[in-house]
Formats: structure tokens, C-alpha cells, sequence
């Protein structure tokens, strides 16, 4: 029951996480997948995909999604080399996969489904 209950939580954990250090690049070295949302507080298609970002997160929690502040985390912008937001990004083994910026929610399935 106890090992239930940690798998359980450990697993929401993996879900969706907002990043508040500039690390992305240890837990992409980590994870075999990651899916990276680039945002920023002022940019309202950010605001509109995060809820897309994250329902799509909760359908898949085998695989980590972070959230990243593109203006106050530089070092991770970097890794997607990112110069619009929003940003998507998906990374396999270490290396950056794809990245596209969008608004739409079906071009951001498509993109997950590129890990597969």
C-alpha cells in the first residue's frame, strides 16, 4: 500500500511542473522524453495554450512536461533555441527533437506525437 501510494504521487509529480531554477537541461539528461512549454507571464497565446499543455501533460504522466519561463530562465531558453512564444519543444535521449510555436492545440498533438 505504501509503495502504491509513493508510485502514485511520484507519477503526478513527472505529470506537469513549473520550473523556478534554470535547470531544464539535467532533467532533460534525466528523462528519456520531456515536452517543454516556453512561456512568459505578458504573452497571452502562452496563457492560452498552457491549459492544452498541461490537459495533455495529465494524458500522459509517464512523461515529464515543464513549464519554463523563457524571460527568467535563460539557460533553458537556449536549449530549444527559442525566439518566439509560445514555444513547444520535445527532447529525446538529451537532443533536442522538434520545436514548433503555435496556438493551436492540434499542432501541439503533433508534435508530442513525434516521441512515439
Amino acid at each position: 500500500m505504501i509503495y502504491h501510494l509513493f508510485f502514485k504521487f511520484k507519477t503526478q509529480i513527472k505529470m506537469y511542473t513549473e520550473l523556478s531554477e534554470d535547470n531544464l537541461q539535467e532533467l532533460v539528461a534525466q528523462n528519456e522524453k520531456v515536452v517543454v512549454q516556453y512561456g512568459a507571464s505578458w504573452c497571452g497565446n502562452c496563457r492560452i495554450m498552457k491549459p492544452k499543455f498541461k490537459k495533455l501533460a495529465s494524458e500522459n504522466d509517464a512523461i515529464p512536461f515543464y513549464y519554463v519561463d523563457a524571460e527568467k530562465l535563460p539557460e533553458s531558453r537556449k536549449l530549444a533555441k527559442v525566439d518566439n512564444l509560445p514555444t513547444f519543444a520535445i527532447f529525446k535521449n538529451g537532443e533536442l527533437v522538434n520545436q514548433i510555436q503555435t496556438n493551436q492545440a492540434e499542432s501541439l498533438n503533433n508534435l508530442f506525437s513525434e516521441l512515439n
